[in-house]
């Protein structure tokens, strides 16, 4: 058995974590919406049509926050369209999925969800097609309380109280060639700017999250940053960050040690906002907004097929990804890394929430069930509030394709207001399991209540609406009296929650 070392100390303090970093994500895509939060019909629907089963299980998540209503959906839609009489709402073509949008579901009828489902919206608003007139009017519309003429239209489409939305992403991935009024860094900065301008005119209250460049790999990652930024740091309080893994060659050993570039790519984008930061002489700290984020590539082929046979139709099933225990590892290491870099990553969305590359999935008329990757992020956003501390890790490493020197031990730890210590692990190591020695030296006697475990022999392994306990955690027998040292074996391929209360 292999051994590693953890020392964690309660003055050793990243930061606050932010509720916010347990953020997902609901776009006008695939079955997201129609079939996926929204069947009217269905056993289980509500008086607004809306799945109780489904919004069980995101409470169950404790999602905080859901962005809406896209991604790349909004370079093309106008908000109008979403509000008034659902039967005058015109159906629209969505360039950006090449489905047919009927707006049953807008922005009224997904508040009452969200507010249903325990959630915050966080409204990204057009800046491929539209500009700071139309973001302008819709902040008036959702947060103004009345006597205009868009916090009055709302008033007449039946709200009376604002919607209070105090988050809002300027676009969506505006760097991308794929992207509805794809712009230049600089024309990008200067729409941001003047839409932030005239949007906090509207409410001064609100935080507004600038588009990073749409991944590292663009040609225009770091660029885009310094050149946007340059244009429209002083009006926005984050940058986004966007980042999908895959694993189409099979190598697990490479696809668990992903996280290295995501960490790679937070320093990245901290460092190019703290530079801008210098060369304005600001005292402001623009933070990161990590607004998607998962595993993509298994439903790639199966996207292609659909497109040629039903373009244009309404709720395609797009980017239903059946996510395995592997993946479901990865999403661990990725809930650590953010957690790791709490003190800069203050929002982040899983991407997405229901059916589209999601935790949980659904069949027409028929059950709800959880992906492998529903446990990690759930026990993350349970356990992984309060302060994130430095963990000192010291583990055996291994070389892949892509990097050198990978911990087999990805791991970090939250201390609660209650006192209570959470320790969030992952074994990468494909055959061994590894003997943990905890060195919690500064908080006196601890007692461990609970060792949370997911592990299957099969990294293919997945849940299904026949099968969805194939892949679950597990609760791991304790020995309760730890003292100020505990001593945990890790399985082979496991994601690990370790908990730990004052005697």
């Amino acid at each position: 058995m292999k051994n590693a070392k953890i020392i964690l100390d309660q003055d050793y303090r990243i930061g606050l974590i932010d509720k916010r970093l347990f953020g997902s994500f609901i776009e006008h895509l695939g079955r997201a919406v129609y079939g996926g939060i929204y069947e009217p019909g269905h056993p289980l629907a509500d008086e607004l049509g809306f799945r109780t089963d489904v919004m069980d299980a995101v409470r169950r998540l404790g999602v905080p926050l859901v962005r809406y209503p896209g991604g790349n959906f909004v370079s093309g839609f106008h908000w109008e369209d979403s509000v008034g009489p659902v039967e005058k709402r015109p159906k629209r073509l969505d360039l950006a999925w090449f489905t047919t949008e009927t707006n049953e579901v807008g922005l009224h009828e997904f508040a009452s969800w969200a507010e249903k489902a325990g959630c915050e919206l966080m409204y990204a608003v057009n800046l491929g097609t539209r500009g700071p007139e139309q973001a302008r009017d819709i902040v008036e519309y959702a947060n103004h309380p009345g006597n205009s003429k868009f916090s009055d239209m709302r008033i007449a489409n039946g709200r009376k109280d604002p919607l209070g939305i105090k988050l809002w992403c300027l676009g969506n991935e505006m760097d991308g060639p794929w992207q509805m009024g794809q712009k230049t860094a600089y024309e990008y900065g200067r729409v941001a700017n003047e839409a932030a301008k005239m949007m906090k005119w509207v409410d001064p209250t609100i935080e507004l999250v600038a588009c990073g460049s749409s991944g590292t790999g663009m040609p225009t990652f770091g660029d885009w940053e310094l050149q946007m930024l340059n244009e429209c740091y002083d009006n926005i309080d984050y940058v986004s960050l966007h980042r999908y893994y895959g694993n189409p060659t099979g190598d697990t050993a490479g696809f668990l040690a992903r996280t290295m570039d995501m960490d790679d790519f937070i320093r990245s984008v901290s460092s190019i906002c703290d530079a801008v930061k210098g060369k304005k002489h600001s005292k402001k700290q623009v933070n990161l907004s990590f607004d998607e984020w998962n595993v993509w590539y298994h439903s790639n082929e199966q996207d292609q097929e659909v497109w040629k046979c039903e373009k244009w139709d309404r709720a395609l099933p797009l980017l239903e990804d059946v996510y395995n225990f592997e993946d479901a590892l990865l999403v661990g290491s990725m809930l650590i890394t953010l957690l790791r870099n709490a003190d800069r990553v203050k929002v982040a969305c899983l991407a997405q929430l229901v059916n589209v590359i999601a935790p949980i999935m659904t069949r027409n008329g028929g059950g709800c069930w959880a992906q492998t990757i529903y446990f990690p992020f759930m026990h993350a956003s349970k356990y992984g509030r309060g302060t994130s501390l430095r963990a000192i890790v010291s583990s055996p490493v291994y070389d892949c394709s892509d990097y050198e020197g990978v911990p087999t031990v990805d791991a970090a730890a939250t201390l609660a207001d209650d006192g209570s210590l959470s320790v969030f692990c992952v074994n990468r190591d494909l055959s061994e399991p590894c003997l943990l020695d905890l060195d919690l030296r500064s908080f006196g006697r601890l007692k461990m209540t609970e060792h949370l475990l997911l592990h299957h022999d099969d990294v293919k392994a997945v849940n299904t609406e026949e099968q969805p306990d194939t892949v679950v955690p597990v609760s791991v027998p304790v020995t309760p009296a730890v003292g100020e040292r505990a001593q945990i074996v890790l399985p082979a391929l496991s994601w690990n929650v370790l908990r730990f209360t004052k005697e």
